[in-house]
């Protein structure tokens, strides 16, 4: 969350920020109801106070004197018990509305409310050109038998698919191949828990924004994650840090799940938008002077990886209006896709700043006292929309998949040929 602070000195810095994702926050009647209760806080100490000087001069007292300095103490304390009751109330009222505020946008985010206002920054890779037809991932899934919508939506429902054979064992593969890329940067490996409190969910951002897109287990208070950035960067909550040893740069993989609320009808075909993918995920804990190098950092490494897979691809600065609640700004690669003829996004990485680490308490010891870390995320893989901008950019005109050099190593096979 933002750092109330800056609601008391600088208002108009969040007012802009909140403009520029095309947010209209009532931010007067958030300072007036701030200021109101840090008054009546205020009155409540003095009254306190009050009352143990009272307490101690009832000592002295005797008769009639000491009956009525009783029931004045006693009047003292019913009103702070009544102000500490509407201090409450009203607290709660304000961080119901405090906690919904975004993270304020980083001044080289670019400017626009929607996706198509991104700023490309550069674009890497020859679009490919076919002597044939090209054919949807979802057709080439079924022709070659490696992935199966059909007999999911049977088990499951939509939006779900079945990795089968070839393309069960590419998952494997660009797993071990990112990880073995990101040891090497330096990133300690994890596999982490799928099932997280709510209190990682509130911690990371995506509560209460995002409620409706996360599944819940309410027999044991507990939700499906929709990304591991959630438990990983609830590792360190409550933590304080030794500055010695940042960054912290974590590799976590697991399986993701998304309810994809408000998507009906996009993205129906295949498994591009699916309730649930596995992913490996970057995550960095940093000073805060570092944060912007550290976020160029992961840049790179996506880069360095989706260059190696021989994807074409784009690079985007996300539009403030097309940022998420956590992040001051965010950077997308999107892969080019033959069947959508446009490029779409596979991996993104985000500087989240002390939004998260404030939420989670994640601090840092320093001269003067503890100061927040700032944590950033990125996508080193999205399986399934990896594998299909594979299935989709190396198909051939005999109706295989060529697959990238890279991966080879890791296969045991060099293409998915038709059964």
């Amino acid at each position: 969350m933002l750092d109330i602070a800056l609601l008391r000195t600088s208002p108009e810095v969040i007012s802009r920020s909140m403009e520029r994702r095309g947010l209209d926050i009532p931010l007067g009647d958030l300072v007036g109801m701030e200021a109101r209760i840090r008054k009546l806080r205020h009155q409540a100490d003095q009254l306190r106070a009050s009352q143990r000087s009272l307490g101690k001069e009832i000592a002295t007292l005797t008769g009639d004197q000491k009956q009525q300095a009783i029931q004045r103490a006693r009047s003292m304390s019913n009103r702070i018990k009544e102000m500490n009751s509407q201090t409450n109330a009203d607290s709660e009222e304000f961080y119901q509305q405090w906690h919904t505020l975004p993270n304020l946008v980083d001044p080289t985010a670019a400017e626009g409310l929607t996706e198509e206002d991104s700023e490309e920054i550069k674009r890497v890779g020859e679009i490919p050109r076919f002597d044939f037809q090209p054919a949807d991932h979802d057709s080439l899934g079924e022709t070659l038998d490696v992935i199966d919508t059909k007999r999911a939506a049977k088990m499951a429902g939509s939006r779900f698919g079945y990795l089968k054979g070839k393309a069960a064992l590419l998952e494997f593969a660009l797993i071990q191949w990112s990880m073995d890329h990101l040891v090497e940067a330096g990133l300690v490996p994890m596999v982490t828990p799928v099932l997280v409190r709510e209190m990682a969910l509130f911690g990371t951002g995506f509560f209460p924004g995002d409620r409706q897109q996360v599944y819940e287990v309410p027999a044991d208070d507990l939700f499906l994650a929709a990304t591991s950035e959630i438990s990983l960067a609830a590792y360190h909550a409550d933590e304080i840090l030794n500055p010695d040893d940042l960054p912290l740069r974590y590799a976590g993989f697991s399986s993701c799940f998304r309810r994809e609320a408000g998507t009906h009808g996009k993205d129906t075909r295949g498994i591009f938008r699916v309730h649930q993918f596995d992913k490996v995920e970057m995550f960095s804990f940093t000073r805060a002077e570092d944060s912007a190098t550290e976020h160029e950092r992961i840049l790179g490494l996506e880069e360095k990886l989706v260059q190696e897979l021989e994807l074409p691809y784009r690079v985007v600065n996300v539009a403030a209006g097309d940022l998420g609640a956590s992040a001051a700004k965010k950077y997308d690669i999107e892969a080019w896709f033959p069947s959508w003829n446009t490029y779409r996004e596979i991996t993104s990485c985000s500087n989240t700043t002390d939004y998260q680490a404030r939420r989670l308490r994640i601090r840092m010891k320093a001269p003067g006292g503890n100061r927040l870390v700032h944590t950033l995320n990125g996508t080193a893989v999205a399986i399934g929309r990896v594998i299909i901008a594979l299935l989709e950019n190396h198909q051939q005109s005999d109706g295989s998949v060529v697959m990238p050099k890279a991966l080879l190593p890791y296969l045991g096979f060099d293409r998915i040929d038709p059964p």
